[in-house]
């Protein structure tokens, strides 16, 4: 058995390479454990979620990349975007030396219809599955996936979720994620990671095959009803950027464009609060996934900057600064 440590929070203990230890030291805020003493084994063939609020996701995402022993994709993973999708994938197969036909892996990932479009052109969904699928290349015995479906679309999860579980016969996958459900679509073991510590969920409470759970799985995923031009328009959360009340009507904003909505802003914050959205302000709710950047304007006046494709700025109340940070541990 080999043990694989330095000065972080995070060490692995090997047994060959079917399983792992997985060891996580304590994490401090402000003098309280945040994250306690984790020991968790992770095994091929099996996939493993932890899920967390966004402040422990981070903490324990900060000690997975200091330790730097695993494959760590998180949104803000790189890509080479002046590429085309194909030549992407070429680009991966030849650093890799593998011999797989890029034709097959176009046709296995489901990329025909945007093969020879730049990655920068695509929309963001498709831009994150294309990072997803850069895991499949990814060298490390173990690999930790941030919100792997958060921004993805239902036919991307799909893939998605066929591509993780084949990739699960040779690696060791940890999903860390805010949402149960994203968890479910894939995880055969789940951990919740709160204040009582980390403890196993019972996911499975009956004898249905795996695949029903599945199928059941998708008919619960959240949809947010909007209207525009007469139209109703339904939205995953990860799509929509963020929320405002405007003189008593609600606008959904996503990718630059706004549409209406029939629910209060304290049921959409209700509603989408597993997903990673906050109440920023009285008229605002935002995804944070998608926030870049906190601006300081005067010592009482802040703002969210947006990382989507068109620059966006939203309001952040003094009164709910300190509350972000303690969400961001920052």
């Amino acid at each position: 058995m080999k043990k694989f440590s330095n000065k972080s929070n995070c060490s692995f203990v090997c047994d060959c390479i079917l399983e792992e230890k997985m060891i996580i030291n304590e994490v401090f805020q402000k003098g309280k454990v945040l994250v306690p003493t984790i020991e968790l084994t992770v095994e091929l063939h099996e996939i493993i979620g932890i899920q967390a609020n966004v402040q422990r996701k981070q903490a324990l995402l900060d000690a997975l990349k200091t330790e730097g022993s695993s494959y760590i994709f998180t949104e803000k993973t790189g890509e080479y975007e002046r590429h085309t999708v194909k030549e992407l994938l070429k680009f991966m197969l030849a650093i890799t030396g593998s011999t797989y036909k890029v034709n097959l892996l176009i046709e296995k990932f489901g990329l025909e219809d945007i093969q020879h479009i730049k990655i920068k052109r695509l929309p963001y969904s498709r831009q994150m599955f294309i990072k997803l699928i850069r895991v499949y290349f990814a060298p490390q015995s173990t690999i930790v996936l941030e919100e792997p479906y958060f921004y993805l679309d239902d036919a991307d999860r799909r893939i998605a979720h066929n591509v993780l579980e084949e990739l699960s016969s040779l690696k060791k996958l940890i999903i860390l994620t805010s949402n149960l459900e994203d968890a479910l679509i894939s995880c055969h073991k789940i951990y919740r990671l709160d204040d009582e510590g980390l403890k196993q969920l019972d996911i499975v409470d009956s004898d249905e095959p795996k695949e029903i759970i599945e199928q059941q799985l998708e008919f619960k995923m959240e949809k947010i009803s909007t209207k525009k031009n007469e139209k109703v328009i339904l939205f995953d959360p990860p799509e929509i950027d963020y929320i405002e009340s405007v003189e008593g009507s609600i606008l959904i904003h996503v990718g630059g464009e706004n549409y209406s909505c029939a629910m209060t802003l304290t049921e959409l914050e209700k509603k989408l609060k597993s997903y990673g959205f906050f109440r920023c302000h009285r008229s605002y709710i935002v995804n944070l996934q998608k926030v870049r950047e906190i601006i300081t304007w005067t010592k009482n006046s802040y703002s969210l900057r947006l990382n989507v494709g068109k620059d966006s700025v939203v309001p952040l109340s003094r009164a709910k600064l300190q509350d972000l940070r303690d969400l961001l541990s920052l």
